[in-house]
């Protein structure tokens, strides 16, 4: 089939007159020699979205490689029948919940879903309303369902969505890992190969839930600042609050208040779910000028501490007042927020004499598993993403540098942007009743752990092939030196490497006792670089003079290298 046959079929079938009016527009001018329109049609039809980090993730547009109704319709019928094959005889039917964001489309995503579960013989769930990503996982266990499903393409740029899959019962609501993400894909690929979308049975016999699930998140979310008549005292930090215009205020906002956190200064332009995203060129925290009104907002009713949660409210991000900062505030790196609440994790532990596991992806900061030997704690890396972390048996806390974190492992499996701020707010409540504060902590972290300093470096290209082929520049012929420290050891995971299963990532470990990792980006046109060091001689200070100096020699390097 050509792409244009293969468009007008698509069209034939199609449900949603915005995506069909655009092949409506594609077609004949593509049929008339329109270069453009032909480049457009071929982009949208001759490749497809694929189950891979996160479910399906990608732009809203017609065709099999964006998404749109259509796919979506074909990939809730194919995970609906995967899940059907998985039940063994005289074993109920399995059974779904499902949840969306804010989102353009979202909403629509989730009822088509519902209707095409319902109407394959699932019991379906419907969320009662656009809710953050972690009450849906969260929903998962709490109605101990086979899976879920979560409408959301979290921090990604305004027109993507995304389709977010979850596994109960042995997965305890953990995100779908290899191999099942490939046979839920081949189950969507036989839907989409053999059936129309118009064909597909569908019914309205699925149940909304109600208001009861988000009251059971909110209650186990804000337990988390009770630690019992023994607990430090905590006095609440007075804070600037932004959902980035997501979904995270209505719950975020309950979640604050049952915890005795007190109600923050918010920033207006960003509270109520918009899926423009008018205010921001990426709805993601780490972007530049993505905090920006936070920081005018805090600067002007004088907070001591914003909090930030994405779109889907999964992410947290932080910032802190500092004078050198050209807008007098500095956002806290994902690593250095994951490492003081993992610290906090290894004291709760140790206080209780409880055992438990820490964990963060490999590209993460070592801080954590420095932490981990100092507590008596084990410790493991995983690969990126929280579909691995939430995996890790006997987890008591996981994190990613890409501001993910779980606090409550217990009663979410996945990370959470809500849960870590009611952890971070009530410590850093603590220090203020005791007059100290984060930089007094983390000075306390530096001297016991050593100090740690990390860098990013992205390669954002047009082209995919430039991706592979920067790595295979660096695997078959792997540098000798960066930024004049030699390499003393090059991890290949393309092929398994010890524990970890096959991976498009390279290490390198330097003389020095850096770490450099290399790696494409799961879900951008990205290839990302993490640098590491740390330093335990000397004084605080110099301790970190020591290790940021390493890291920078290394971003040069690494700069140059890949450019």
């Amino acid at each position: 089939m050509t792409t244009i046959d293969a468009a007008k079929a698509w069209h034939e079938q199609d449900p949603d007159p915005e995506t069909r009016a655009e092949l409506e527009a594609l077609i004949p001018a593509a049929e008339a020699g329109d270069a453009a329109a032909m480049d457009a049609l071929r982009d949208r039809f001759d490749t497809r979205l694929s189950f891979g980090t996160a479910g399906l993730r990608g732009e809203l547009g017609a065709g099999p490689n964006r998404m749109n109704r259509v796919l979506v319709s074909q990939a809730a019928t194919g995970f609906a029948r995967f899940l059907l094959g998985r039940v063994r005889s005289g074993e109920p039917a399995p059974s779904i919940v499902i949840g969306y964001d804010g989102r353009v489309n979202s909403d629509v995503f989730a009822r088509d879903s519902a209707e095409l579960m319902a109407g394959a013989g699932l019991r379906v769930v419907l969320l009662p309303r656009a809710l953050p990503t972690p009450v849906l996982a969260f929903a998962v266990r709490h109605f101990d369902v086979s899976a879920g499903v979560m409408v959301t393409a979290s921090h990604n740029p305004p027109r993507d969505n995304g389709y977010k899959v979850y596994l109960g019962d042995d997965d305890h609501g953990s995100q779908i890992v290899p191999p099942v993400d490939g046979e839920i894909h081949a189950a969507i690929l036989a839907v989409a190969d053999t059936e129309l979308v118009a064909e597909l049975p569908r019914s309205n016999d699925f149940e909304i839930a109600g208001d009861e699930v988000v009251e059971a998140y909110i209650s186990a979310t804000a337990a988390i600042a009770d630690r019992g008549t023994d607990a430090p005292t905590v006095d609440p930090v007075p804070f600037v609050y932004t959902a980035l215009h997501g979904v995270g205020w209505e719950v975020s906002q309950r979640v604050f208040a049952a915890a005795g956190l007190g109600e923050p200064t918010v920033v207006a332009e960003q509270i109520d779910p918009d899926g423009a995203f008018p205010t921001v060129a990426f709805p993601n925290p780490e972007e530049p000028g993505a905090l920006d009104l936070s920081y005018a907002t805090a600067s002007r009713v004088g907070a001591e501490l914003i909090i930030a949660n994405d779109p889907d409210a999964d992410r947290l991000a932080v910032a802190v007042p500092d004078a050198s900062a050209p807008e007098g505030w500095r956002r806290l790196s994902g690593n250095e927020v994951g490492a003081l609440l993992g610290w906090r994790a290894a004291q709760r532990l140790q206080h209780a004499g409880g055992s438990g596991k820490l964990a963060a992806s490999l590209v993460s900061t070592p801080a954590l598993a420095a932490v981990a030997a100092a507590h008596g704690l084990s410790y493991s890396d995983t690969l990126t993403g929280f579909k691995w972390i939430s995996r890790v048996g006997g987890l008591a806390y996981g994190f990613e540098e890409a501001l993910g974190y779980l606090v409550n492992p217990e009663t979410v499996r996945d990370k959470d942007g809500i849960s870590a701020a009611v952890d971070f707010l009530v410590m850093v409540g603590e220090l203020r009743a005791t007059g100290r504060t984060l930089d007094d902590l983390q000075r306390e972290f530096d001297d016991r752990f050593g100090a740690f300093a990390s860098a990013q470096v992205s390669l954002r290209v047009t082209d995919l092939s430039r991706i592979s082929a920067v790595m295979a520049q660096l695997r078959d012929v792997p540098p000798a030196e960066v930024g004049g420290v030699t390499v003393r050891q090059v991890d290949d995971f393309i092929g398994g490497f010890g524990v970890f299963p096959p991976g498009d990532i390279l290490r390198f470990w330097m003389l020095d006792g850096s770490r450099i990792i290399v790696r494409p980006s799961g879900t951008e046109p990205k290839v990302k670089v993490y640098i590491d060091s740390s330093s335990d001689e000397g004084s605080v200070d110099e301790r970190r003079a020591a290790a940021r100096a390493r890291v920078s020699a290394l971003e040069e390097g690494m700069r140059a290298l890949i450019a």
